[in-house]
């Protein structure tokens, strides 16, 4: 369930009052563990370290960032690829082949000199 559009968007007290002091130029990274809440158009031009409960990752405010959280732009979870034995013997392969391509490539080069 959305909010109601009577009480306007959530945003930070303390988070907006820094944001008001600061011009975007001269701001760098504003620290935040305010998730929750949602961007507003004053803060866009804004470098923000969103807190994703390890460290802060930095999020650069803009026009289409108005309206949704902060916590969308900072995941709390690491993706950790699928696949497993089967995946890396494939990659494996595609590394090989890569390996082959480029040699062949540096070949061919020195070997067209040679020819003429």
């Amino acid at each position: 369930m959305s909010r109601s559009l009577k009480k306007g968007p959530f945003v930070d007290v303390k988070l907006l009052k820094k944001v008001k002091n600061l011009k975007p130029a001269t701001a760098g990274v504003i620290k935040t563990w305010a998730r929750r809440s949602q961007v507003s158009p004053e803060m866009v031009g804004f470098t923000f370290g969103v807190h994703n409960g390890k460290q802060h990752l930095e999020v650069l405010v803009s026009e289409e960032m108005v309206g949704h959280r902060l916590g969308e732009f900072s995941p709390t979870k690491k993706f950790v690829r699928h696949g497993g034995k089967m995946q890396k013997e494939i990659e494996a392969k595609k590394a090989e082949s890569e390996i082959a391509a480029a040699k062949a490539a540096k070949e061919a080069p020195a070997a067209a000199p040679a020819a003429k």
